[in-house]
C-alpha cells in the first residue's frame, strides 16, 4: 500500500534572508552576528527552512557545515529573488531629466492659452524629454482621472468627488460681462434686463454658469441663450461684436477685457463664490513623479499673473474683488 506523502509547509518568505547569510557564512555564530539574532533564534529558522525545503540545507562536518546540493542549487535564485523583492520595496528615485513620461492636463482653453507655455517652459527645463498634452475638459467629467487619461485637473468643485484630491487655488464670483457699447454697461443690472437680454455661454473647460438656469428655473424663470461655444477665444470675438450677456468669473473678465473692451456687472441675484481646484485621483497621489508634476502646475497657476490666486487686485474699473486663499492638498 503506498504511503501517503506528508504535506510541506508553506514557504516562510521572512527566513529567506537568513537562509542566504547562512549559505553564505556556513557559520551559525557569524551569521546570527550579521542578522542581529540570537544562535538559539537562527537555529529554530534553520530547522523551520530545512522543513520547509525537506532538505538539510547545511550538513555539519567537524566545526565547519558543509552545503547540500539543493542548498548550492539555491545560492543564485535566492540572491537574485532578495535583490527584486529589494528594488520592489525600496523607494524609487526619480531624476527629471531622464523622464520620458507623457503627462496629461485639462482645463479649459482660457487655460491653455494663458498658462500653458509657462507650464510647457517650467516642465522642459527640468524633463526636456517629457511630454505635456493638454485636453479640453467636460464639466463633471471626473472618469478621465480614474481611467488613466488625464493625470491632473484645473476646474471649479463645490465638493471633491469620491478618490479625487485636490489643492485649492483661490476663489472668485461670477458676473455678467458684455461688450463695452452694450446699451446696460453705464447702468445697474437688474434680474428684468438680464432676462431680456440674449445670452451667450461657454460650455467647455468647467460649469461656470448652469446654477443661473437652476436658480431661474427655481422661480419658473429662463433666459435666451442665443450662442452656446466651448471656447473663450471664440466667445470674446462674439461678445466683441453682438450686445450678448455672458456670465463668466470676474478674474477672467478682468484679463479678457485687456483685449477687448468689456464691462461687467454683478448679477442681480444673489450666486455662490466659485471655488477653484487643482484635481488628481488617488491612484497618483503617492506617486513621487505626479507629485512632481503637480508641484510645477499648482506653481505655475499659483504665479500666473491674471489667474484666480491673483484675483482681489484692483481692477481696471476700480473694483477689489475677494481674494483668493492658497489651499494645501486636500483629500476626499
Amino acid at each position: 500500500m503506498d504511503r501517503q506523502a506528508i504535506p510541506r509547509p508553506s514557504p516562510n518568505l521572512n527566513l529567506l534572508r537568513s537562509l542566504d547569510v547562512l549559505l553564505d557564512t556556513r557559520n551559525l555564530t557569524a551569521a546570527a552576528g550579521i542578522l542581529g539574532l540570537t544562535q538559539s533564534t537562527l537555529s529554530r529558522q534553520l530547522a523551520q527552512l530545512r522543513s520547509q525545503f525537506g532538505d538539510p540545507l547545511l550538513v555539519r562536518e567537524g566545526q565547519r557545515f558543509l552545503l547540500t546540493e539543493r542548498a548550492r542549487m539555491l545560492r543564485a535564485p535566492l540572491k537574485a529573488l532578495l535583490e527584486s523583492l529589494e528594488a520592489v520595496l525600496s523607494e524609487p528615485v526619480f531624476d527629471p531629466a531622464a523622464c520620458t513620461r507623457r503627462f496629461a492636463i485639462a482645463g479649459s482653453d482660457y487655460l491653455a492659452d494663458h498658462v500653458l507655455p509657462t507650464l510647457v517652459e517650467a516642465i522642459g527645463r527640468e524633463a526636456p524629454r517629457a511630454e505635456v498634452v493638454f485636453r479640453m475638459w467636460e464639466p463633471g467629467y471626473y472618469r478621465l482621472l480614474s481611467d488613466e487619461d488625464i493625470d491632473l485637473v484645473a476646474t471649479i468643485a463645490d465638493t471633491l468627488p469620491d478618490n479625487l484630491h485636490g489643492r485649492a487655488m483661490g476663489k472668485d464670483r461670477p458676473v455678467c460681462a458684455m461688450r463695452a457699447a452694450h446699451p446696460l454697461a453705464r447702468q445697474e443690472l437688474g434680474l428684468t434686463d438680464y432676462l431680456q437680454w440674449p445670452h451667450l455661454r461657454v460650455t467647455g473647460g468647467s460649469d461656470k454658469d448652469s446654477f443661473v438656469d437652476q436658480y431661474l428655473a427655481a422661480r419658473g424663470l429662463r433666459r435666451h441663450v442665443r450662442v452656446a461655444v466651448p471656447f473663450f477665444s471664440s466667445a470674446l470675438r462674439i461678445a466683441g461684436n453682438d450686445d450678448l450677456l455672458w456670465t463668466l468669473p470676474e478674474h477672467m473678465a478682468i484679463t479678457l477685457s485687456r483685449q477687448t473692451p468689456l464691462a461687467w456687472k454683478p448679477l442681480p441675484f444673489d450666486v455662490p463664490d466659485y471655488q477653484y481646484w487643482l484635481l488628481w485621483h488617488s491612484r497618483s497621489h503617492h506617486d513621487p513623479v505626479h507629485q512632481w508634476f503637480r508641484r510645477h502646475v499648482f506653481g505655475v497657476l499659483h504665479g500666473f499673473d491674471h489667474g484666480v490666486t491673483h484675483y482681489g487686485m484692483q481692477d481696471a474699473h476700480g473694483n477689489h474683488a475677494q481674494r483668493a486663499i492658497d489651499g494645501p492638498e486636500a483629500a476626499p
